[in-house]
């Protein structure tokens, strides 16, 4: 691709005369100035229990506390005994440590305790802590002991209770007495909005239990979503009120279950908020929960093309893949005339309503659109829009050839080649796969093995997994997955092993899964230099082809990850990046070297888990699983519970969160520089 720098040559100057070397402050250092701070880091990130055991009983609490938030990321179930006592600790800092360690490392055994807790604790952040904890320990059996006292006089003890239901729920704990508690948290008065947020987030993660989510919480997911003020509210009930609406959708005639009675339909609520909301969220979540029965389709209809033809990117985006997936007698070349006549449109949002077109056309004009499509990839010059472009194509397995080329072209980009691979495995598993293509496809994933690129063997052991697809691997193929393994570079291409070590696990039929070879603090241990030399409040200016965004670093939450982010940047590292993974209302994530999500810079990093939560411009690092973070980073668009605990949050977006929402998949980050903290 084509260096774009030289356009945004003015924020570039800008962002030049604002950085500066950051300046050390005694008041604004960091805790790990601190020579036992230092000890206890460290031995957190060598995951050494025998080592943080006993700072659980110092005389400080302060280390006492320390200890505590070391065992949320390291998370030892060996902890639990000492961590149990510390829920008595005469410091309430203490206290909410303990019982955040406690619900990260998840041990059952500490129900009991954490119960007694929720009941004497009288810190009511504290007993936030607990509860959530709770919520995070109990099995199924033991479920109900989250709600054992009634709280709802109790305006903290009713939002405590509602982050204990939500966490229940986002472990797939759920039953429809938990439906009717999460309601009446929901429906008490004063509820803050952190807790109304906890409580339809439990709504919209309990699974298995729509009929009850219908019959009990229907009326008030329709009140909330309309009527709340927090934006994430109304999305996250939004989500849940799509569910409902598809349950009716599907039942039988005579069959449907009963809602609560609600003074407008659930689908008229989605359709309003559509179209009508204040913020482009809630808008999104709404498109993307509109229901496509034969009943509704015309009002979702009506508000999807609203969104395609008046909205924002990412609103329009969402629309044309709900067109993608749920178009109902739609014309292919009327929806490709769309995709044309919309000049505004990105080129993502173009090249879905492209793919909507191919899968929808009849099989006479499906011909046409796909020669459109390879006019197009021939002209693109952004290796995204080629991206694009072949996922499209996945919908006509007669593109096969001309994708296969793209895919093991000589010196083809990783982006393009990627794309291309994953591309092949869709059109295969189309019902409309050629049967003399078979052999073709199986020797295009052989011949994926044999190039190494990372994204292609990820493709290429999905596939040998899929047993409709591969019923009788053969020695060769489980030996070519094998060799091809052992040539990765690792720590550097871990999720590739573990991709290929899932297929190969699969096709051997392991009674266990192997474990991932995660690499050690040895291999890579924290720089206590560079994380000393960022005092609390260190700003980092990011510069993307959008505009600038401000970030605050957080070295006492995450030390390792601060020095290898400040690292980084001052290797110029992620110089002329690009945001390669867009997940509107979600997040927008950047910082890999290939460009495609599959990179990574030599090493690894160890999990730190802080005392931190998923927030709107909460900068997270990017894994494959725990203790595998390296140089790719995330912002969230809007709080993400679901995040919290299982991806290091390093950073917060305190400037420009309005350049985060205009990210899309191929801008570029011009430059990261550390900025002159203001004086006090």
């Amino acid at each position: 691709m084509p260096n774009r720098s030289f356009r945004y040559w003015p924020l570039l100057l800008l962002a030049a005369a604002c950085a500066r070397t950051p300046r050390a402050s005694t008041d604004l250092a960091n805790k790990y100035h601190d020579a036992t701070m230092r000890q206890i880091g460290t031995a957190q990130d060598e995951r050494n229990t025998p080592a943080l055991l006993p700072f659980l009983s110092s005389s400080s609490p302060t280390y006492r506390r320390e200890a505590a938030l070391a065992f949320a990321s390291v998370q030892a179930p060996a902890a639990v005994p000492g961590l149990l006592p510390l829920l008595r600790d005469a410091d309430p800092t203490v206290r909410r440590a303990a019982a955040y360690a406690l619900g990260q490392i998840g041990d059952s055994t500490a129900v009991d305790t954490l119960r007694v807790r929720v009941l004497k604790e009288n810190d009511p952040v504290v007993r936030r802590y607990v509860h959530e904890a709770l919520g995070r320990t109990v099995t199924r059996r033991s479920l109900p002991e989250l709600w054992r006292v009634e709280t709802l006089n109790d305006t903290a003890r009713t939002a405590a209770l509602a982050w204990g239901l939500s966490r229940a729920a986002l472990r797939g704990l759920a039953s429809p007495e938990s439906i009717r508690r999460i309601v009446a948290v929901l429906n008490s008065p004063k509820l803050p909005a952190r807790g109304r947020l906890a409580a339809v987030v439990g709504l919209s993660r309990t699974r298995g239990y729509d009929t009850d989510l219908q019959r009990l919480a229907g009326a008030t997911l329709v009140r909330v979503a309309q009527k709340d003020r927090s934006y994430a509210v109304r999305a996250a009930a939004a989500a849940t009120l799509g569910r409902i609406v598809a349950l009716s959708s599907a039942a039988p005639a005579g069959g449907a279950a009963t809602p609560a009675p609600a003074a407008v339909s659930p689908a008229t609520v989605l359709v309003r908020l559509a179209t009508k909301d204040a913020d482009y969220r809630v808008r999104l979540s709404a498109i993307r929960a509109l229901p496509f029965g034969p009943e509704t389709y015309a009002d979702s209809r009506k508000a999807v093309f609203t969104a395609l033809n008046r909205d924002q990117s990412a609103v329009a985006l969402t629309a044309a893949e709900w067109l993608l997936a749920h178009a109902k007698g739609e014309n292919g070349a009327a929806l490709a005339a769309l995709a044309d006549g919309n000049k505004q449109a990105s080129p993502r949002v173009r090249a879905a309503l492209l793919q909507a077109a191919v899968r929808h056309a009849s099989p006479a004009a499906r011909p046409s659109l796909v020669e459109t499509l390879q006019k197009r990839f021939d002209a693109a010059t952004d290796v995204y829009e080629r991206s694009f472009l072949l996922q499209a194509m996945s919908e006509a397995p007669a593109a096969f050839d001309f994708v296969r080329i793209q895919a093991f072209a000589p010196h083809q980009v990783p982006v393009v080649a990627g794309g291309a691979t994953a591309a092949l495995l869709t059109m295969r598993r189309n019902a409309d796969f050629p049967t003399a293509k078979q052999v073709d496809f199986a020797a295009a994933m052989r011949q994926a093995l044999f190039e190494g690129d990372v994204a292609q063997l990820g493709t290429a052991a999905e596939a040998y997994a899929d047993p409709k697809l591969f019923p009788e691997p053969q020695p060769a193929d489980l030996a070519a997955l094998r060799q091809a393994q052992a040539k990765l570079r690792l720590p550097r291409e871990i999720e590739a092993w573990q991709g290929l070590q899932q297929a190969l696990d699969k096709l051997e039929k392991k009674a266990q899964p192997t474990p991932s070879p995660v690499a050690t603090a040895a291999q890579h241990p924290i720089d206590w230099a560079v994380v000393q030399a960022v005092p609390v409040g260190q700003q980092v200016r990011l510069v993307t082809s959008k505009g600038i965004i401000l970030l605050e670093l957080k070295p006492n939450e995450a030390p390792g990850a601060v020095a290898s982010f400040v690292a980084l940047l001052n290797e110029h590292f992620y110089d002329n990046l690009y945001f390669h993974r867009v997940v509107p209302n979600f997040v927008a994530q950047g910082g890999d070297p290939r460009g495609d999500g599959n990179g990574s810079a030599p090493y690894n990093l160890r999990s730190e888990f802080g005392d931190l939560r998923y927030q709107e411009g909460s900068v997270g690092l990017a894994s494959a699983g725990k203790d595998t973070e390296s140089c790719q980073f995330f912002i969230t668009h809007t709080p993400t519970p679901h995040l919290d605990g299982r991806y290091p949050i390093f950073a917060q977006v305190v400037g420009g969160m309005d350049v985060v929402h205009k990210l899309d998949i191929g801008d570029q980050i011009l430059g990261v520089e550390l900025v002159v903290l203001p004086s006090l």
